[in-house]
């Protein structure tokens, strides 16, 4: 099928660049495919208008909640074809209209692949309001998808070769062969043996106490924001959700502020323990929390392409500074905990739930912080706003409050830090906002306090049920029910009709329920594997778990440069990025590994 073309404009959608042009009045639709080269994420729409009047063409994303319809192209009477770039991420809904009226002559949704190309025809049926719209598909879309499916299963095989190596090497038959190979006579084979022997029975006596499935939750969690950092592969399910929401992107942060929480419990146990002093508890706390803040504000803030730091765009909120006072509260909680003896030695009506009723203050002062949040959230009068509004304005919700993004949660960021906050929050694309908005927030900071007491609750369970793995399995998983569905409750099970929707941007107590859910499903889980049944050692993700500040700030500060990343050649498709930041993220697996090796771990 060849397109006749008297103009064509290239119009953006969802924050790719544009560009206007002119082509020769006549070619084919060959041609076209060849001159015009779609980057990932795109697809070319073009329109051929058979009616006797100019129409307007306006489109929205399903996923953008209650968007005002967007002007995406006009176009001509008969013959006069225009051809526009959509984005492939989001199901949009194009609706058609007369250049001087407001009456719908059709609308359709569909979801562009990505390097499609399509056709839309619209023709006159009988009357002039009589319209009838198809779309055609002149050039096959890309696979999005394979690339993905060939990275999972090449790194499937080699999680399975390196399982099955030990195996292998057990068999008898190998080796002997292996003996034979290198020349090494029965004495000397039983030599080694008895050594082997001894070498095993040393390192059963040295065996570390540590619990192997929290580093491995660790490094699992970093792994994945290593990866997403770097760009997921350029798929938009490993980036942050516009607004509601959940993507892979937005787990990793409130799983670490879990894995906080749990090994505050189980470290500051074993100081209490050997006797550490109240003071020098404090001072360790305090120069901890310190040093993640001025890691954060520091060097996080700062790119050498920036050049010299100044305050009119420093940004003040951030992930380090979040993670470094939640640890602080939550280390001041159990520093101040009034209980030692764990679990306790004798016996109560209330032994089954101790590791809940010996910590009653504890749960005063989260009650007492989430309804500060509540209140808060829903009750702080916002000017221009609606009290108690969740959502992400801009467009949304029938372009009704377009400042009022984030509701109280931005107000109160910009009332304690004014403008050094986040200028380019994840609705800024989709949903067209212009205030900003910064997902480490005050607010958010309260919740993210809540999820870490979650954690503290694993390691109270680990503690008091130690040697019990049925008990500590069957709370593990009585806890993920409650808050499983206390999120499904919140949420209504949908992604923005809920009482509180699930959002990663305002940390909303049902995403702090829904990640606390998955963060005890996902502990459970690790620790029957990796220390209950031994089935796993927790390679490769235990190196970077042991070695996580060294990890996090390394690949922050170094991952844009050669070789963890480089400048992409071929920007049509996923294979190159994907490649690039599945390499990137390799690389500092492989580091954490080496550093694990000569027994090197960055402690603050």
């Amino acid at each position: 099928m060849c397109v006749f073309l008297s103009s064509r404009v290239i119009l953006p959608i969802f924050g790719q660049s544009s560009c206007v042009f002119c082509l020769l009045s006549v070619g084919l639709c060959e041609r076209l495919h060849k001159v015009y080269k779609l980057k990932i994420d795109e697809a070319l729409l073009i329109f051929h208008s058979e009616l006797p009047y100019s129409v307007s063409v306006y489109y929205t994303s399903d996923y953008c909640y209650k968007c005002v319809y967007q002007p995406l192209a006009t176009v001509g009477n008969v013959q006069n074809n225009i051809s526009v770039v959509v984005s492939t991420q989001f199901t949009l809904t194009l609706k058609i209209t007369p250049v001087d009226g407001n009456i719908t002559l059709c609308s359709l949704s569909q979801t562009f692949e990505e390097a499609g190309h399509y056709s839309l025809w619209m023709t006159q049926s009988g009357l002039p309001n009589d319209v009838t719209c198809s779309l055609a598909m002149d050039r096959s879309p890309n696979n999005a998808y394979l690339p993905l499916l060939a990275a999972f299963l090449i790194l499937a095989s080699i999680a399975v070769f390196w399982a099955s190596l030990p195996y292998i090497l057990r068999w008898s038959c190998i080796q002997r062969l292996k003996n034979r190979i290198c020349h090494r006579g029965s004495q000397n084979s039983i030599e080694m043996d008895e050594a082997n022997d001894e070498q095993s029975v040393d390192k059963s006596k040295s065996k570390s106490s540590r619990l192997k499935s929290l580093d491995t939750f660790r490094g699992f969690s970093l792994t994945v924001m290593v990866f997403v950092n770097y760009g997921g592969g350029g798929y938009w399910f490993f980036q942050h959700a516009p607004w509601n929401g959940l993507t892979v992107a937005d787990l990793v942060m409130p799983w670490f502020v879990f894995i906080i929480g749990t090994s505050v419990v189980l470290a500051f146990s074993s100081m209490h323990r050997k006797g550490v002093p109240l003071l020098q508890l404090l001072r360790k706390v305090t120069w901890r929390t310190i040093v993640l803040m001025l890691i954060g504000f520091c060097f996080m803030n700062y790119s050498p392409r920036d050049g010299y730091l100044s305050w009119s765009w420093l940004r003040i909120p951030g992930v380090l500074q979040r993670l470094g006072f939640t640890y602080f509260v939550l280390a001041l909680m159990q520093t101040f905990s009034p209980h030692r003896e764990i679990p306790l030695s004798v016996h109560n009506w209330w032994n089954p739930i101790q590791d809940l009723v010996l910590y009653w203050p504890e749960w005063i002062f989260i009650v007492l912080l989430e309804t500060m949040w509540l209140c808060l959230t829903f009750l702080l009068p916002v000017p221009n706003c609606p009290t108690g509004y969740l959502g992400a304005g801009g467009i949304g919700d029938n372009g009704l409050y377009p400042n009022c993004t984030g509701g109280a949660a931005a107000y109160i960021d910009r009332w304690f830090f004014k403008d050094n906050i986040f200028w380019h929050p994840t609705c800024k694309v989709l949903y067209r906002t212009t205030e900003p908005f910064d997902p480490e927030g005050v607010l958010g900071t309260i919740n993210s306090i809540v999820m870490g007491f979650f954690g503290m609750q694993a390691g109270k369970i680990l503690l008091f049920y130690r040697k019990m793995n049925k008990s500590i399995l069957a709370r593990f998983l009585i806890w993920a029910l409650v808050l499983g569905i206390s999120a499904a409750i919140l949420s209504k099970c949908t992604r923005d009709e809920g009482f509180i929707p699930v959002n990663k941007n305002l940390w909303s107590l049902s995403f702090v329920t829904c990640m606390g859910c998955m963060s005890f499903v996902l502990l459970g889980v690790m620790y029957f594997i990796v220390d209950v049944k031994e089935w796993w050692g927790g390679q490769p993700f235990i190196y970077p778990g042991m070695n996580s500040i060294f990890v996090y700030v390394g690949h922050s500060l170094l991952g844009f440069y050669f070789p963890f990343s480089w400048e992409m050649r071929f920007q049509d498709s996923h294979w190159e990025q994907l490649f690039q930041d599945i390499w990137g993220t390799a690389l500092w697996v492989f580091i954490a590994y080496l550093l694990y090796r000569k027994q090197f771990f960055l402690k603050i």
